[in-house]
């Protein structure tokens, strides 16, 4: 008895739990595929995209719809009402052809507050389509399907913008201004023209700042050559401005991934496009790392002579001697020899005076040195030097070598030479031509 009663208790147990859990199953995939986030449509952004952060892309999906359908449900109802206003608008123009003022008046009453409540439900419309939005870009990120993604997309641009109808002077001059003074509408496209504008000048001012405070530290330093300095200053200024725009644009509205991503694309077909003009950007990297030379500089680089003018990341300009500006690829230079005169705040001038062979070597040795000794831009260390170098076919040759300071280089070496001139002239000392001794035989025929 004991047994059979127990039987009878278990029995009603399993009965009772295969009768009531699927219930509660049922209740709870009901209560799952119900979306959360529609519950108050007037929310603002910043909280519905807290909402969906902590949502799978299970759930987001279910959100998607929700959304989708409030949109629908508000998309139609605003083409019913835009139905309704051309349908007053017929009724008002047959109303005035019979001559029925007052009817008219009624008609026109009508679609007046019709015009300004479709004001309101193209409002409501748009908040919508930006809550759907977001939904739907939570729901991408996190790994939805790309087709329904794009479907989504291809809706709401689809059922997005409003149409003036210019035939209709009233129904324009509401749609209008209906859209100006909306905060769906012209208010908020001012709020994000004006957030650009003040987001570009505010980030101009603060580049232009950060180049001057960090221009005025490298120059504090003084041990970052000139070219890297306005690499430096130019970048960074360059590069907050850069910023500025792309902060700038989102307050637009205007999704910054896919322009990144377009960018990125842009930047790998330009990189493989012009790869002589990466060999010079790199080699310009390397210019202004190692610096071999700085502005100012007196230097033979690329096949070209001159003082460097400025420099950028593809190409280093080079004014020469007879102010010519030359611009020499960075890979150019940087794949030959650089040769910078000033380079050190000391050079050696040498310089090679001839004689004649009849002339006193010690008599012209003594007036170079004198020469040399006298010039107040020589320098007294290094000694210079002043020596017979060779004898030469037509001529004794001295080397004439004193040290001056760099920048003073083509002045000692001209006035050097005009006075070697004149004092070998006045001391009677000559300076030979080459020359060519021909001697004749005349032969006597047997």
């Amino acid at each position: 008895m004991y047994k059979f009663i127990c039987s009878i208790f278990l029995y009603l147990i399993i009965s009772v739990t295969l009768v009531f859990v699927p219930l509660v199953d049922a209740k709870e995939v009901e209560k799952s595929s119900v979306p959360t986030t529609t519950a108050d449509v007037t929310s603002p952004l910043e909280v519905l995209e807290l909402m969906v952060k902590p949502l799978t892309v299970e759930e987001l999906g279910i959100e998607v719809e929700g959304w989708l359908g409030l949109l629908k449900a508000k998309v139609r109802e605003v083409s019913v009402t835009e139905i309704s206003s051309r349908q007053q608008k017929a009724g008002e123009t047959v109303a005035q052809s019979d001559s029925a003022g007052e009817v008219a008046e009624q008609i026109a009453g009508q679609r007046s507050r019709a015009l300004e409540h479709l004001n309101e439900l193209h409002a409501q419309r748009t908040a919508l389509i930006d809550r759907v939005k977001l939904v739907v870009a939570e729901f991408k990120t996190k790994g939805g399907d790309e087709k329904k993604v794009e479907l989504y997309n291809k809706y709401t641009t689809a059922v997005s913008g409003r149409k003036v109808d210019v035939s209709d002077a009233q129904a324009a001059w509401v749609t209008i201004y209906g859209w100006l003074t909306s905060e769906e509408g012209g208010i908020r496209w001012i709020k994000n023209i004006s957030m650009f504008i003040f987001i570009v000048i505010a980030f101009f001012v603060l580049s232009r700042l950060l180049s001057k405070a960090l221009s005025k530290a490298l120059e504090v330093s003084g041990r970052v050559p000139e070219l890297l300095m306005n690499f430096l200053v130019s970048g960074i200024r360059r590069l907050v401005i850069i910023i500025g725009i792309i902060i700038g644009l989102a307050a637009l509205e205007v999704n910054i991934g896919p322009l990144m991503a377009v960018i990125g694309a842009a930047g790998f077909v330009i990189a493989f496009a012009l790869q002589d003009s990466l060999s010079n950007f790199a080699s310009g990297i390397l210019i202004l790392l190692y610096h071999p030379f700085d502005v100012g500089d007196v230097v033979e680089a690329g096949g070209v002579s001159g003082s460097v003018n400025s420099m950028n990341l593809l190409s280093t300009h080079i004014r020469t001697f007879d102010n010519k500006l030359m611009i020499v690829p960075n890979n150019d230079i940087w794949g030959g020899v650089i040769t910078n005169a000033t380079g050190t705040d000391k050079r050696r001038v040498d310089m090679v005076f001839g004689i004649g062979y009849a002339d006193d070597i010690d008599k012209a040795q003594h007036i170079l040195e004198g020469i040399v000794s006298a010039h107040k831009l020589v320098l007294e260390d290094p000694q210079p030097v002043v020596c017979v170098h060779e004898l030469a076919d037509s001529s004794v040759n001295f080397i004439c070598r004193p040290w001056v300071q760099t920048e003073d280089y083509w002045t000692v070496y001209w006035d050097v030479t005009r006075s070697v001139k004149e004092r070998f002239d006045e001391q009677g000392v000559s300076i030979p031509f080459p020359q060519r001794d021909v001697h004749v035989y005349n032969e006597t025929s047997m």
